[in-house]
């Protein structure tokens, strides 16, 4: 279907349609297995390292609070697109509310602020807890800890909440989202008229939150490592724990990033399949939420160690039985 053009604006109630994936007949079945697993595949994993978290109060500490933070805002990012998406594979249903479409780009923008936001806290405290190991309970303390996760939250919500505010009294004079989920670019692309103000901040807010975190994280590691070139002159051990606790976070990072310019990349070369571009546009909803809590489920030893304690014990009190 293509956008509806009118002399007149649309009015409420607005009906988006997804033009979503296309599905060859016989595939829907298959393809909603596959984002269901994916999603129950997230669930766990991040549910296991929250539970796990939360439960054990050795691992109520700065860097695994912040985790769990990291958790909350991967399974927003999931929720926000997979169920519908699974139910657009089984049903083909496409249409979408005027308000659920933009709950599902808020949603989205926010997870993708959110997420860079989080990773900038948890770089800092990774700083101070190698660099000013002595100091660091004065340093990060309880108060302190609560500032950081607030204020990632913070900056995300009110980014995404002003570029949304744009959203206000603008026409709309189509209905169709050339896409698989709704976001900004997609809605505010099916106005009346052109909307410099909202490109103009949707591109600046872009470019300052990934570069302001870029530059935390960049100073965060450079810090790190000249630390640990330094005093493993003195300690060997100390040099192989400050890679040990950082590795994961780095990790993540790394991982989110790739999937992020993966989405600019598909952009260039318009040759390619729809199907493929659309693919390649979810990826930074599809591996980092369900990579996440591998990666600090293997590289944490402390998390693995607890896991397994309480595996252990779940299994040992069902064999008693």
């Amino acid at each position: 279907m293509e956008n509806i053009t009118a002399a007149t604006p649309l009015r409420q109630p607005i009906v988006f349609e997804l033009e979503g994936f296309h599905v060859p007949p016989g595939y829907g079945s298959l393809l909603f297995v596959l984002a269901l697993l994916n999603y129950i595949v997230t669930l766990l994993g991040n549910g296991v390292v929250a539970c796990v978290i939360v439960i054990d109060k050795t691992l109520h500490r700065p860097m695994f609070v912040m985790l769990c933070n990291l958790v909350a805002c991967d399974l927003l990012g999931a929720t926000a697109v997979l169920p519908r998406l699974m139910m657009h594979f089984l049903t083909g249903q496409k249409k979408i509310a005027y308000g659920a479409a933009l709950a599902q780009a808020f949603s989205m923008h926010t997870y993708g602020v959110a997420v860079q936001t989080i990773l900038g806290a948890m770089a800092y405290d990774r700083y101070i807890a190698v660099c000013e190991p002595l100091r660091y309970p004065a340093i990060m303390t309880s108060a302190r800890l609560c500032f950081c996760c607030a204020l990632a939250w913070v900056v995300a919500l009110l980014c995404i909440a002003i570029l949304f505010g744009f959203h206000m009294n603008v026409p709309l004079c189509g209905n169709t989202i050339k896409h698989v989920y709704s976001s900004n670019r997609a809605i505010i692309g099916l106005a009346c008229g052109p909307t410099p103000v909202n490109n103009i901040y949707g591109l600046s807010m872009t470019w300052s939150v990934s570069t302001g975190i870029f530059l935390i994280i960049a100073f965060s590691y450079i810090r790190i490592l000249h630390a640990s070139v330094t005093q493993s002159r003195t300690d060997s051990l100390v040099r192989s724990k400050a890679f040990q606790t950082c590795a994961s976070h780095l990790v993540v990072y790394v991982l989110y990033e790739i999937s992020s310019l993966v989405i600019i990349v598909s952009y260039r070369f318009p040759s390619a399949s729809e199907n493929i571009r659309k693919f390649l546009s979810i990826l930074f909803i599809i591996i980092p939420p369900t990579i996440n809590p591998i990666i600090y489920g293997l590289v944490s030893k402390e998390i693995r160690m607890l896991l397994f304690h309480h595996v252990s014990c779940i299994s040992s009190s069902y064999y008693q039985l």
